[in-house]
């Protein structure tokens, strides 16, 4: 019984955290000419690691700036820099998780 719980619970939080990072992600990235796919891959060449890709991504969310962002100035003139997100440190930790689980390279490569 206690299992069954437990999956439950999993499987609720993933649906959740995936929505999560279509509803505050996908939506507005999706009208951007750089793809979310593009903007991780940046990530990974600058952070390398899963851990330094997520701490790198979330300090972004947290504090964007100029100086810390990862993508051209031609692109931050453009589309400018977000806004400060408003997302609690759990949600914003679901999400960032969803973003790595979706666009990692590592296990994929056969």
């Amino acid at each position: 019984m206690v299992k069954k719980i437990l999956i439950m619970i999993h499987l609720v939080s993933s649906i959740y955290a995936e929505n999560a990072f279509e509803r505050n992600c996908v939506s507005c990235h999706q009208k951007l000419p750089a793809s979310l796919q593009e903007m991780f891959k940046r990530y990974l060449l600058i952070y390398s690691s899963e851990s330094n890709v997520k701490a790198g991504i979330k300090h972004y969310l947290k504090y964007p700036s100029k100086d810390i962002s990862r993508m051209s100035d031609l692109f931050i003139e453009t589309y400018g820099i977000k806004k400060k997100t408003s997302l609690s440190d759990d949600e914003l930790d679901d999400i960032v998780d969803s973003y790595w689980d979706k666009y990692k390279v590592f296990g994929k490569l056969k």
